[in-house]
């Protein structure tokens, strides 16, 4: 193989990488608990963006609901931040699976 090409490919591989990244990092999850009573917002990088309360959690006796359902909440976004993390690798490598290469994003 030449060594030479093999760099180029090396090369485009990290500018297309790099594009994705840029790319989930304009996008936003939204994991919620509750029925909707608690939501996080994420954005692909798994960063988060925002968190939404129902009023009605906000008194006093339902602290503890209230966290769990945060939590929940925001365990949902990171899953699905994941997933879309994995359909775009999928889509960058055409179905290869290239161990460690997930790591990077």
């Amino acid at each position: 193989m030449d060594m030479g090409n093999l760099l180029q490919q090396a090369r485009q591989m990290h500018e297309k990488m790099t594009k994705i990244q840029d790319d989930l990092a304009l996008k936003t999850i939204t994991g919620e608990s509750g029925g909707g009573m608690a939501r996080v917002t994420i954005n692909g990088r798994r960063q988060a963006l925002s968190v939404e309360i129902e009023p009605a959690l906000l008194v006093a006796s339902e602290k503890k609901m209230l966290e769990d359902l945060l939590v929940a909440a925001m365990n949902d976004a990171l899953r699905k931040a994941d997933e879309l993390n994995s359909q775009e690798m999928r889509r960058l490598t055409g179905g290869m699976t290239i161990p460690g290469l997930s790591n990077l994003f």
